[in-house]
């Protein structure tokens, strides 16, 4: 079966997720089908790199363990069964991070990270800032960042007692920044975003400003 052959109008599970072979790669949110952007440009490489190694370093032999994309989640709600056919959401973070080791197998990890960063390309803007906000929310993702390459600063939402996020006031570039999850990894933002010459092609929808 080709992408093109898929009814898009329906709803589908991972189970069926795990029977597809495209070319493109694709992400299921409650049962809808996303494309997932072409290959990332450099800036957007550069950014996750910094992150990554940062919070790699910083969990050393720690039981939580860090992953980046192409890597499944699989997010049933706390209410629904952990089966394949009952999973109608199957996403792929820019990175995670999972401190319970029962949430992963061989196929990635099923149940929510403790923490997931989406760094934002126009053509998944609307996907991470409603679809996966939504998703991550109710699934229980205890922190959730956005991080914006042009304009340069990161949203950070964390769940309150209410299984709501809260978000805090945006960090910018000057700024350094501490996940929730761990207060004691400090990253500067003035490292995280390098000063990269981008051409307006990698960006279209945006004003290049650097």
């Amino acid at each position: 079966m080709k992408f093109q052959d898929l009814d898009l109008s329906k709803r589908y599970t991972y189970a069926d997720y795990l029977q597809w072979r495209f070319e493109e790669t694709v992400e299921l949110i409650k049962g809808k089908i996303f494309k997932m952007s072409p290959a990332p440009n450099r800036y957007h490489q550069e950014i996750s790199i910094e992150l990554l190694s940062r919070i790699r370093y910083h969990l050393g032999n720690k039981q939580c363990k860090v992953y980046h994309a192409p890597f499944d989640v699989r997010l049933p709600l706390p209410a629904e069964k952990r089966t394949d056919d009952k999973v109608d959401t199957v996403v792929q973070p820019d990175i995670c991070v999972i401190c319970d080791e029962s949430k992963l197998d061989r196929r990635g990890c099923l149940g929510a990270p403790d923490w997931i960063i989406e760094i934002i390309s126009p053509s998944t803007a609307q996907k991470d800032i409603k679809h996966k906000f939504q998703v991550y929310e109710a699934s229980g993702v205890k922190e959730y960042w956005l991080v914006h390459p042009i304009e340069q600063y990161v949203n950070v939402y964390t769940l309150n007692e209410n299984g709501k996020y809260e978000g805090l006031q945006p960090f910018a570039k000057d700024d350094q920044i501490s996940p929730r999850t761990f207060p004691d990894l400090i990253i500067n933002l003035s490292e995280v975003f390098p000063d990269i010459d981008l051409v307006e092609e990698d960006y279209p929808d945006y004003v290049v400003r650097l």
